[in-house]
């Protein structure tokens, strides 16, 4: 005997998929959209139908852009300075780095990080399209600013090697420790990139 409706379940079994989502959370998620205006549950349902529709990538950058769009904004503003390039793993991680407000060159996504145990290799990113960008702007400066663990470490080296003796100034993002965390419960990679990146008091 089924307990709750079908058409419910299967709604509980779609926010299972997502990250980060447990059977719990799903079924909270689920219960609030039934006991709240049902245009809000259809909102949300055109809304994720258009994600495959109304989204696409940049054609240079690979960063999120509507689907009308071949090119992002973020690289064709005539403001942004496209002879220096962060890279970034994910396209989220560009939101993560212009709030700062701070960055005013261009992005380039590559759309995940080399993980042999999850079956990606180099040839899977975006390196290729990079380093054309590279000969194509002339680029001067690349920030690899790719995440501190061994697959963010492991896929900057990789990219290194690619650029090779071209004049471009490699750079990495500072790593450090947060505020507050003790060094024994510190991570190897970030007490490494701490004492690295160590600045003068006198």
């Amino acid at each position: 005997m089924q307990v709750l409706p079908s058409a419910l379940v299967d709604v509980i079994d779609a926010f299972g998929c997502l990250p980060g989502v447990g059977p719990r959370t799903a079924e909270r998620y689920a219960y609030y959209l039934v006991r709240h205006d049902p245009e809000q549950a259809a909102q949300l349902a055109r809304s994720i139908e258009k994600l495959n529709t109304k989204i696409g990538y940049c054609h240079k950058t690979f960063a999120l852009v509507s689907a009308d769009q071949k090119l992002s904004d973020l690289y064709t503003d005539p403001r942004r300075d496209k002879t220096v390039i962060a890279v970034v793993a994910e396209p989220f991680d560009i939101v993560a780095l212009e709030r700062t407000a701070q960055f005013h060159g261009t992005y380039h996504v590559l759309g995940g990080l080399v993980s042999p145990i999850d079956g990606i290799g180099p040839e899977q990113l975006h390196i290729a399209e990079l380093i054309k960008r590279i000969d194509e702007d002339k680029v001067k400066e690349i920030i690899l600013a790719t995440n501190a663990s061994v697959e963010g470490e492991s896929t900057a080296l990789f990219i290194q090697q690619q650029i090779g003796k071209r004049k471009v100034k490699i750079t990495r993002l500072a790593r450090g420790l947060p505020i507050g965390v003790d060094l024994e419960y510190a991570d190897q990679i970030t007490l490494g990139r701490a004492l690295e990146g160590r600045t003068i008091l006198q």
